[in-house]
């Protein structure tokens, strides 16, 4: 089964030996549907005395069908470590304008001197 795409690549030239080169790939479109990313950002609970920030983008999803977002990222640091943050989010929520956003929730991963997580939750940017 084909499944068409459109997108455009771009060439890298940040490799380590000059023989080696890294393309990367922007989709447009998926079976002929456009897609679309949202922008995601936050503060982690409060826990052992701090805190994290954490911002990201969610990976492309096609655009007017059901759909959910998958999304990855790494928090700031503080006290002296970081977090991963990643999941997937909730359902395509409509927005009486048009558009959409999607809620998303989790828990981050373990770390710290005395090792510990944190939850976050929060909404997406709309969508255009």
């Amino acid at each position: 089964m084909e499944i068409p795409i459109t997108g455009y690549i771009i060439h890298s030239t940040d490799s380590i030996m000059d023989s080696e080169h890294s393309h990367h790939l922007y989709l447009t479109s998926w079976n002929g549907t456009p897609i679309h990313r949202h922008h995601f950002s936050g503060v982690t609970s409060f826990i052992v005395g701090h805190e994290h920030r954490y911002a990201g983008t969610t990976e492309p999803a096609p655009t007017g069908v059901k759909h959910t977002h998958k999304y990855f990222t790494v928090t700031s640091l503080d006290d002296g470590h970081k977090h991963e943050i990643r999941g997937m989010t909730g359902p395509a929520i409509p927005l009486p304008g048009g558009g959409h956003y999607h809620n998303f929730q989790g828990v981050t991963t373990v770390n710290g001197s005395h090792p510990h997580s944190h939850k976050y939750s929060g909404k997406t940017s709309p969508s255009d």
